[in-house]
């Protein structure tokens, strides 16, 4: 593996982990309130094309981080769509 691809799960690992605490959070309280839906679809749609982007260069740290907070953002998407009031 080249120093480009460590550098890259590096990257990968710290962004993708720094979004764990909001999802967490939102998962345990369902309060969605201070999360704007404009934002997080924009977000989401995002994350979707630089994943398609990452399997289109084969670039696998681009892969894995994205496939992980599109996950995330999906759910906390949704959950806002289901809990907004």
């Amino acid at each position: 593996m080249q120093i480009s691809d460590w550098v890259g799960y590096l990257a990968a690992s710290l962004t993708t982990c720094s979004f764990v605490p909001q999802a967490l959070h939102t998962f345990r309280t369902r309060d969605v309130s201070g999360i704007s839906l404009g934002m997080y679809s924009v977000f989401t749609v995002g994350v979707a094309l630089w994943l398609v982007y990452g399997v289109l260069l084969k670039a696998w740290p681009i892969v894995a981080a994205n496939t992980v907070t599109l996950a995330l953002a999906g759910a906390i998407l949704a959950m806002k769509l289901r809990y907004k009031k």
